[in-house]
């Protein structure tokens, strides 16, 4: 299979970003709006009772059938990877996935035909099965999507630009559809009431749906697969019951796990509630359109913060005053009333540090995979990272189900109107909006504060110690596998352009005196790192610093840029290569900016070290210390070990 990399063009860029703008268009309607439907139109024999009753149980079926999916995510990933067909591993499930489950919801924006005035339980059974199916094949559509960045190209630079172009898709097609809900339903309804109509919410999933359908098939016809080795699939995809126990042995990722479910469940909650809260309270529905729109624009800002704060402040510092303005929002939300100005600012300033909580989150979910692989001995990095988006749809599964109990708790229900909402119902909405969210997010503040000891510091020493053991644990059955070659004296060749050091003048004890095994060093003349010889890539280290290979030789190699880099944390360094991936000598494992490790007063020298230098005997360097080198020369030779 080829392995070259290969550059996207422009079309294929814009139609994967159309891609990310009608799926996260198409998510924004399933988890926010259907349920809105639900509540204010979808039941409407005349029998209030009636009504309510098949309102609580539909959106109970809803939040059940999210959860169940949930047990389904890792089978479909699975299937997906399995997938071997002339267009790929992802564009067909993206085609199909993306049509049925278009198709699907649409469905769901009707009455099926008023099949639930003449069998209410037939009707709860079709839906439940329409529902599910719909949900798996969005599933299969986003996992593909998603999934098939990698393959688009083999090349790190453009995949970081598709991803940009994918980012910013999402977060346009993401918010639109707040931006837009109520102005378009209400145009396009029979009946100009404040929360429209059948018609008008038909309407307006029809027109999200095609343009979900529309970019699913773009996406199939205007993308194309790369196809490389290594992107053939070894292990099956664990399921739920996997991640679970993986979190459960790691303490620091199990309560960031747990911290970030309160804070996940109230954040749900608040936000599904602001529509009904600007619809029901206020009796402004189309000025709901405003906050969505800021959103937009503050999520990007948010985002493009984080970086600096990071650097500024610990994460425990960020996290905690982000919720904390979250509290101080929620506050004065409760307080606003009717007040439009008071309304959006203090929505506002709930919705600004959302981005900021998300990728505290995300880093210390990301540093919890070295924490487990320090304190377990053995590392589960897709696991690990599987917990996030697992959390997220468990968060909107029950915030669904919550929110119908509210809508009927409140009386937001078929033909209610801000002027018919009771006292109670709006003392009650209130409680159930900002005292449920606000209790939540206190609770994962303390878990926070209490629980995860998980700094970036303690991060930095944990990697510092694997490096010192990287290697060392694998088993000699292991590397003896991996050796194609039988020759006794081996050569080995610089990784990077630079001026030979011996090992013993490298300004770090531990590699000083070959406590991570005999190598040599490079005081780098380029930032560019390439594989000495063939080899599989055992370890890529999240921070980028560092590279562990086990050759086909039987060399296990570590290459490590730089003294202390650790702390950049991957700043100024590009990794080309994943975990598992066979590379050939020469191929480009990574490269790093000289001037960033430089700026931050640290040391650039690369450290080579043959990690089983018990396996051989007689390292020589075969070039005198100080020569120039260029990458890829012969600098030193080995003998292999009798027995």
């Amino acid at each position: 299979m080829s392995t070259t990399n290969k550059k996207m063009s422009m079309g294929q860029r814009l139609a994967y970003a159309f891609g990310a703008f009608g799926n996260d268009a198409f998510y924004g309607l399933l988890s926010g709006y259907l349920i809105v439907f639900i509540t204010s139109h979808l039941f409407n024999t005349g029998n209030k009772a009636l009504d309510n009753h098949m309102i609580s149980l539909v959106t109970l079926i809803i939040m059940i059938l999210r959860i169940v999916e949930l047990f389904i995510d890792p089978f479909i990933g699975n299937a997906i990877d399995r997938t071997k067909t002339k267009w790929g591993h992802f564009r067909p499930w993206v085609v199909i996935g993306g049509t049925i489950s278009a198709v699907l919801l649409l469905l769901l924006f009707t009455s099926l035909g008023g099949l639930y005035a003449k069998n209410a339980f037939v009707y709860l059974v079709v839906f439940a099965i329409m529902y599910i199916t719909m949900d798996i094949f969005y599933s299969f559509k986003d996992v593909g999507f998603w999934s098939m960045l990698p393959s688009l190209t083999t090349d790190s630079r453009e995949r970081e630009k598709t991803a940009t172009f994918a980012r910013f898709g999402s977060t346009i097609g993401g918010g639109l559809v707040g931006v837009l809900v109520m102005p378009a339903v209400i145009y396009f309804s029979a009946t100009k009431t404040t929360s429209g109509d059948n018609q008008g919410w038909f309407v307006f999933a029809a027109i999200i749906c095609t343009i979900a359908l529309v970019s699913a098939w773009c996406v199939g016809l205007f993308t194309r697969e790369v196809n490389s080795e290594i992107r053939e699939n070894k292990e099956d995809t664990v399921g739920v019951f996997g991640v679970l126990k993986a979190v459960a042995q790691n303490d620091q990722l199990l309560w960031i796990a747990i911290a970030y479910l309160f804070y996940g469940v109230g954040n749900n909650i608040l936000c599904s509630l602001e529509v009904y809260y600007f619809t029901y309270i206020m009796g402004k529905p189309t000025s709901f359109s405003i906050l969505s729109t800021i959103n937009i624009f503050l999520g990007m800002m948010a985002a493009a913060l984080f970086p600096i704060l990071s650097k500024r402040f610990s994460r425990r510092a960020v996290f905690t005053g982000s919720l904390t303005i979250m509290l101080i929002a929620i506050g004065l939300f409760a307080l606003s009333g009717s007040n439009l100005l008071m309304v959006l600012a203090s929505a506002v300033l709930f919705a600004f540090p959302q981005q900021i909580v998300f990728l505290v989150v995300l880093m210390i979910i990301t540093d919890s995979v070295e924490y487990g692989q320090w304190k377990l001995g053995h590392r589960d990095e897709s696991l690990s990272l599987s917990i996030r988006p697992l959390i997220d749809k468990f968060g909107g599964a029950v915030s669904n189900g919550v929110v119908g109990q509210i809508a009927i708790m409140a009386g937001m229900t078929t033909g209610a109107s801000a002027s018919t909402i009771t006292a109670a119902g709006r003392t009650n909405f209130k409680l159930m909006m900002f005292a449920v969210p606000a209790l939540m997010m206190v609770i994962a503040i303390v878990i926070f504060w209490k629980k995860i000891i998980l700094t970036e510091a303690k991060h930095a020493e944990i990697v510092a110690e694997l490096e010192k053991t990287w290697g060392k644990d694998l088993k000699e059955t292991d590397v003896e596998a991996t050796s194609q070659v039988a020759a006794k004296t081996l050569k080995l060749a610089s990784p990077i352009a630079g001026q030979l050091m011996p090992l013993a003048e490298v300004n770090d004890p531990t590699f000083a005196m070959g406590g991570l095994g005999q190598g040599f060093a490079i005081k780098p003349s380029d930032g560019k790192v390439y594989a000495p010889f063939d080899a599989t890539v055992r370890q890529v280290f999240t921070t980028r610093h560092a590279v562990g290979l086990v050759g086909d030789n039987g060399v296990v190699m570590l290459i490590h840029v730089g003294l202390g880099t650790v702390a950049l944390k991957g700043t100024g360094f590009i990794s080309y290569v994943d975990t598992n991936q066979r590379v050939k000598k020469g191929d480009q494992l990574l490269e790093f900016w000289q001037p960033t490790i430089q700026k931050a007063g640290l040391d650039d020298t690369v450290i080579v070290t043959v990690t089983n230098s018990q396996s051989f005997t007689d390292f020589e360097l075969t070039l005198a210390p100080a020569s120039s080198v260029e990458a890829l020369t012969t600098v030193m030779e080995l003998k292999r070990g009798e027995g």
